[in-house]
């Protein structure tokens, strides 16, 4: 696997059978359904900033929050 392009994370267990519900229920992949969640805070937090969401991306991933 090319982990430049993936990584690992821990969740805990009750999480994790609420995302393979989820999952079931809206015929996704557990890392579909975690990067929609991603995106989706993502796109709130820049409504709730007034900025838009390339331009919230863009600050959050050279450090300026």
């Amino acid at each position: 696997m090319d982990i430049s392009k993936w990584k690992s994370v821990a969740i805990r267990i009750d999480d994790y059978k609420i995302l393979k519900s989820l999952c079931g229920k809206k015929f996704r992949a557990p890392a579909s359904m975690i990067s929609k969640l991603v995106h989706d805070y993502c796109k709130y937090q820049a409504s709730k900033e007034k900025v838009k969401y390339e331009v919230f991306i863009k600050n959050l991933l050279n450090g300026k929050h």
